[in-house]
């Protein structure tokens, strides 16, 4: 019988000789999601000894993942904004680059409207309504995506985070006119598919395999969804209210400039932590503002 430490070093061993690029750390999530433990559990019980149990269930998971299936969806779990979150093949891994969407809103929010209300559209498993909420605990959010399968890992996060509360879930197409009674928003926030339908076919086999091809595809040009969303959307939006998009590399400043022909009063963009133009932000014109600063 190995010890934890034992079993942790002949994964790790393992990924590494099939060229998996984060085997440290791919290692003790498999480890520590087959023993029942948090990460920081298992670097606390390394020294102990495991059971034939969990070292099967390693080695099922090991070859789940040197086949190509995504940690995150193995295990069942990931991070995002320092915030556990359920994800399986309904949802978007979520990634790091989106974690500015949530920077962008904080930073925008902070100081001016801490108990915004805030709409976040193809919220997927719902982690940027949950990092919104978690940061911002005044503020209140409505998480909308067309899938039911989604927004079943996007209640689950919610009750994981203790967001019960603040956070609501809401089937809607955010491709057509938003349901009736919905009431404005302060921030309109989404990540929607922005992939171009042509390139989907060349993404690394461990997105196009797995992830879920309707929150990749964003039509021919990769810009259906900002179309839509700026065509039927951007009326919840309150006066001097912002709405923030993530988009992928190369689109910003034509997002920005749909931004601006739909009648926004001002738009900017956001880069990631590698410099890409990541975020676009539009404000809304306030006619009752003193001085409109814009940002």
């Amino acid at each position: 019988m190995k010890t934890y430490n034992e079993l942790y070093l002949s994964t790790r061993n393992t990924l590494r000789q099939c060229g998996v690029e984060s085997y440290n750390l791919e290692a003790r999530l498999l480890v520590a999601q087959a023993a029942g433990k948090t990460p920081a559990e298992l670097l606390r019980d390394m020294s102990l000894y495991t059971t034939d149990a969990v070292e099967t269930r390693v080695r099922e998971y090991t070859e789940r993942r040197l086949h190509g299936e995504p940690v995150a969806y193995v295990t069942g779990f990931w991070e995002f904004y320092g915030l556990p979150m359920v994800v399986s093949p309904e949802v978007l891994i979520p990634r790091m680059d989106t974690e500015m969407l949530v920077d962008t809103a904080k930073s925008l929010l902070t100081g001016r409207k801490m108990d915004a209300r805030v709409l976040d559209l193809c919220c997927g498993s719902g982690c940027i309504a949950c990092a919104i909420a978690h940061e911002m605990p005044a503020t209140r959010l409505v998480a909308v995506d067309i899938s039911a399968g989604a927004l079943e890992v996007c209640r689950r996060n919610v009750a994981l985070n203790r967001l019960l509360s603040r956070v609501i879930c809401m089937q809607a197409d955010a491709t057509a006119s938003p349901p009736l009674s919905m009431g404005s928003f302060d921030m309109i926030v989404s990540n929607p598919p922005y992939i171009e339908s042509a390139e989907i076919l060349t993404l690394d086999p461990s997105v196009r395999d797995y992830e879920p091809v309707w929150a990749l595809d964003g039509g021919e040009d990769g810009l259906r969804f900002y179309r839509s969303i700026l065509k039927y959307w951007r009326s919840l939006l309150k006066p001097g209210g912002w709405l923030l998009f993530e988009v992928g590399e190369g689109q910003a400043e034509t997002v920005k400039d749909m931004i601006l022909s739909a009648g926004f009063a001002s738009a900017d963009t956001r880069k990631d932590t590698l410099g890409v133009e990541r975020v676009v932000i539009g404000r809304m014109y306030d006619a009752d503002a003193d001085i409109y600063t814009g940002f």
